[in-house]
């Protein structure tokens, strides 16, 4: 740990959650057993939220009432007011990083009117050109939500980044690509060493734990070695935190009257952490 860099709190805001099959949580999926209880796989959809040293880092912003018209997640809680019930005020936070334009993480961008957007090239070409016109790899992005960035764009309001960047001293992006070809992934410095908000480069702890990847994927070889990169960038498996998994919750403290809603990421998880479960390290 770098003692000169900063250290930021890191909050992981549940805001929405879905029952999906077993088997579509993963690329390969495993002989299907028979066994009612192993058919359903919980998904939890998180915004999260980085403070420290007067900044303020907003990682992606969920997804809006029309994101889920024709899909199943049931939202919970509207991310921008989970935000203000912790004492982030959604319309003075300064930057926001959407780690990919899917519609669970790029919605409700008209909540951050003074935000800078951060977002790499690759994800807006992809987003806009030409395999956005098959269904197979469309069907996780609304086109409202990409407008709205296109629109941002034009304002001046999207800082474009071209692989690894520095948002500031001891937050740092990283394109990862496989889930969508530009998804970044974020680290971030905490008093426990460095945290990686995984995004979708890891839904759950298990597709980094098989080198299986979520169904949804644009590039396997790249996700594959995203799963490597992720390990190299975490200090360890418990650093590295997965963008759906519902473990989040059981695994970290929760901020206090947030219980199972708001996850303190930045602190020690509780027993039965990610090593405790066998996760591999490198």
């Amino acid at each position: 740990m770098n003692d000169a860099l900063p250290t930021y709190e890191v909050h992981a805001l549940r805001f929405a959650s879905v029952s999906i099959p077993t088997r579509s949580a993963f690329l390969v999926p495993a002989p299907a057993t028979g066994d009612p209880h192993e058919s359903g796989q919980a998904l939890d959809f998180y915004v999260w939220a980085i403070r420290g040293h007067g900044r303020t880092v907003v990682v992606d912003m969920g997804f809006d009432t029309d994101g889920c018209v024709q899909r199943r997640p049931v939202r919970q809680h509207d991310p921008a007011r989970l935000l203000q019930a912790i004492g982030i005020d959604p319309a003075t936070v300064p930057d926001v990083v959407v780690t990919h334009l899917h519609f669970d993480h790029a919605g409700n961008s008209a909540a951050f009117p003074a935000a800078t957007f951060h977002l790499q090239d690759r994800e807006m070409a992809y987003a806009t050109g030409r395999y956005m016109r098959y269904r197979a790899l469309n069907r996780a992005t609304d086109l409202h939500n990409v407008l709205a960035m296109v629109a941002h764009v034009y304002a001046g309001r999207v800082e474009f980044h071209d692989g690894d960047a520095t948002l500031a001293p001891g937050i740092t992006l990283h394109r990862v690509g496989g889930h969508t070809d530009g998804l970044q992934v974020v680290r971030v410095h905490t008093a426990r060493g460095w945290v990686v908000l995984a995004s979708d480069a890891a839904h759950l702890w298990a597709n980094v734990e098989q080198d299986n990847p979520f169904g949804i994927v644009q590039d396997v070889g790249r996700a594959l070695e995203g799963h490597r990169l992720l390990r190299r960038l975490a200090d360890s498996p418990d650093h590295l935190i997965p963008g759906h998994d519902p473990l989040v919750m059981a695994r970290f403290p929760a901020l206090a009257g947030f219980e199972g809603t708001v996850a303190c990421l930045h602190l020690p998880p509780t027993a039965g952490g990610a090593a405790a479960d066998g996760q591999r390290a490198t």
